[in-house]
């Protein structure tokens, strides 16, 4: 056989190859596009059964709703230039609240003072005094957002307060300087502040408290100051323990 008949009938072979692939290609084309619509119409029927909450409440509870959460976070009683906002709130029994991802809200590991009655002024400390010298940086212990910065001439003197994504709310007072303004996002460890002896204070010193919904808690129920470390990687809020507590704080300063 000559060698350009071969070369032609190998050629005829090579242009029928390409047509059954095109063809073959043109045929998986239509059959995605056709299973494509169908999908697409069942879909249509699905979107009538399936409410809109429906599928945000099977979302969250396969992965959590985070950004939901946090609107809520940063809406309650956010406006309010008081301490403790959550006048008339609806607080829960027990909160499990996460507090592993952390930093100390100052460098110095020496505890002035602790959180408890106070016999000799008869007032309740409802955070911890921290060894800090004027000037000192303070850090934001827990990420979350600037609430309040205020000046208080016969208490807190110039202080911080910043909501936390984890519910909970710090507090961080006598300042000499703020470094952040309301409504700033923080990160756990931002510089927030610069300490002082502003206030009603003997002395330049960090107060520092935590609260839960405006419930004071013992910092040192969080914190280790003095290893630089927290107790443990979750903190359980119990109203009736917290809520016991100021009563008594109450009753001492009664009588």
């Amino acid at each position: 056989m000559k060698l350009s008949t071969i070369s032609l009938r190998l050629g005829f072979i090579g242009i029928a190859l390409i047509s059954v692939s095109i063809a073959a290609s043109a045929q998986s084309i239509s059959d995605y596009r056709k299973a494509h619509r169908d999908l697409l119409a069942k879909q249509e029927k699905i979107k009538d059964k399936i409410k809109v909450e429906e599928a945000h409440k099977y979302a969250q509870d396969l992965y959590g709703d985070k950004e939901a959460d946090n609107a809520d976070i940063y809406s309650e009683a956010w406006n309010s230039d008081r301490v403790n906002p959550y006048q008339n709130a609806n607080i829960p029994s027990t909160k499990v609240i996460d507090v592993s991802k952390y930093a100390m809200p100052v460098k110095h590991k020496v505890i002035n003072s602790h959180y408890g009655y106070r016999k000799q002024f008869g007032r309740m400390h409802r955070g911890v005094d921290l060894k800090a010298s004027v000037g000192d940086t303070v850090y934001a212990a827990f990420s979350g957002k600037v609430r309040l910065t205020k000046f208080e001439r016969n208490g807190y003197g110039f202080f911080v307060v910043v909501r936390h994504d984890n519910g909970l709310e710090t507090v961080y007072g006598h300042l000499s300087k703020f470094l952040v303004k309301p409504n700033q996002v923080v990160k756990a460890g931002t510089p927030i502040a610069l300490s002082g002896n502003t206030g009603r204070s003997t002395g330049p010193h960090l107060h520092f408290e935590t609260r839960f919904m405006g419930i004071d808690i013992n910092p040192e129920k969080i914190f280790d100051f003095i290893n630089g470390n927290i107790m443990r990687d979750t903190f359980t809020f119990n109203k009736s323990e917290n809520g016991n507590s100021n009563n008594k704080t109450a009753s001492r300063r009664r009588r």
